[in-house]
């Protein structure tokens, strides 16, 4: 048997690797050469710390509580000299993943389909090349280089994580380079190259009711999260707990992926989600911005992990609006998103 680890490390690179049955983390991640801040391996020194942010695992008792102690055991802590995963991991690793002499991961694809959904999304869907498996976690990003230019763009996955087929959700951006390319040269069979995963906007263990909170293409992420939970039910994973999301958009014609939320609802019955326009002329049932649209039902007493992907005067909007109502939810990652520039992610736990 063996576990997949997911190693997050502070410079927004993530590194799956497998663990065997028995093996520490640390072990795992040397056979595979990504090297672990370590110094004794023996549970003495505390330098291989990291943090366990899902997962079930076994520390054993053969180290110091100089290294680890038992109030940061307790915060989820771990030693990965230690750590011997009993499932699946995700684990924070307080460096920098070029001092781990690793890097983020390379991979090439084609271009399989490009659909303009309305005037300002355009979805991307590219088939990764036989043997090649990128593993990521729902709601992180990759960076795709736009042919012929040298230089790339990044996109949050809307597919769910190790399918051969990557789908992306992207703004339609008059004079943009990417949406140049997808608008008016992209073909099938076009050679892309890949880069990533990366970010730390990604779904974490359901164990609380969810509050996601979506602006235009900000969408992607969330696609990508529903289809995990999607899986997760059929592999008899599920959980129970509410799960609503809200998303706004500025006309009624830039609504796109209605019909994937309809079948998301109806695969997931904990789920629900309310779709809102912001322009004053439309006729659509909820108008305004997502902060007009989350009563007390959803805040749950702030007792909600809080998801929110979208443009940086949403995001902004949406943080004033909880400072102003004293609204602290138990968890919430942000994202921002620009053009021509990579999403920038905060959490507040």
């Amino acid at each position: 048997m063996s576990y997949t680890i997911a190693l997050n490390f502070e410079d927004g690179v993530t590194r799956f690797i497998g663990c065997k049955a028995g093996e520490t983390v640390l072990d795992a991640a040397y056979r595979q050469k990504v090297n672990l801040p370590m110094d004794c391996s023996d549970g003495v020194c505390g330098t291989c710390k990291g943090h366990c942010e899902q997962g079930a695992f076994d520390m054993g008792d053969d180290y110091l509580d100089d290294a680890l102690s038992e109030e940061e055991a307790a915060e989820g802590q771990v030693l990965t000299c230690q750590m011997v995963p009993s499932s699946d991991c995700v684990i924070q690793v307080p460096v920098a993943s070029t001092l781990c002499k690793t890097q983020v991961g390379e991979l090439h694809g084609t271009v399989a389909m490009v659909e303009a959904l309305s005037e300002d999304s355009i979805e991307l869907a590219i088939d990764l090349d036989e043997g090649a498996e990128l593993a990521f976690l729902p709601g992180q990003y990759l960076h795709i280089e736009v042919p012929g230019s040298g230089q790339h763009r990044s996109y949050s996955f809307s597919s769910l994580p190790g399918s051969r087929r990557a789908t992306f959700l992207i703004r339609n951006i008059p004079g943009g380079l990417m949406s140049g390319y997808l608008d008016g040269q992209a073909r099938p069979g076009d050679r892309l190259k890949l880069t990533g995963p990366l970010g730390s906007f990604y779904l974490r263990e359901v164990t609380r009711p969810v509050l996601m909170l979506a602006g235009g293409t900000g969408l992607a992420p969330f696609l990508s999260m529903l289809e995990q939970l999607v899986q997760m039910r059929a592999d008899g994973k599920a959980t129970d707990t509410p799960i609503h999301l809200i998303y706004g958009v500025n006309k009624d014609d830039h609504l796109v992926k209605v019909g994937a939320l309809d079948a998301f609802a109806e695969a997931l019955p904990n789920f629900r989600y309310t779709t809102v326009v912001v322009d004053e002329a439309s006729e659509h049932p909820h108008k305004g911005y997502v902060t007009h649209h989350m009563d007390a039902e959803v805040l749950n007493d702030g007792d909600v992990d809080v998801y929110l992907c979208g443009p940086p005067p949403m995001v902004d909007a949406v943080l004033k609006h909880f400072d102003a109502k004293g609204i602290v939810p138990q968890s919430f990652h942000y994202e921002k998103f620009t053009p021509n520039q990579a999403p920038s992610a905060e959490e507040v736990a």
